[in-house]
């Protein structure tokens, strides 16, 4: 097996590279959304958002706001799930406001 180095890219993405694989670090994203939605359809977009992999509902204000706390297993899988709640019908707005890496 070759020998496992640091560059910029691996540092900042948290990955360590190798000639075979990247190697991502053990454990999971943790994230936050807000979600602001139209109030009248609240109800089937949180059953929209928990039909998808990691997403619970941890809050809810009948006003049009959920609070949705997720787990993916990297950053990218995470930011493929904040821009699909964007992209649910009656969503007015998305927006990340906790974000940590949980080790194992």
């Amino acid at each position: 097996m070759a020998q496992a180095r640091l560059n910029r890219r691996a540092l900042i993405t948290g990955r360590v590279l190798s000639a075979e694989r990247i190697i991502s670090p053990p454990g999971c994203e943790i994230a936050s959304i807000i979600v602001q939605a139209r109030p009248e359809r609240l109800a089937d977009l949180e059953a929209a958002i928990t039909a998808l992999a990691g997403c619970e509902i941890h809050g809810r204000d009948p006003r049009g706001k959920l609070i949705v706390v997720t787990e993916a297993p990297d950053s990218g899988s995470l930011g493929t799930l904040l821009n699909t709640i964007q992209s649910l019908p009656d969503v007015y707005s998305a927006a990340l406001v906790f974000h940590a890496i949980e080790t194992a």
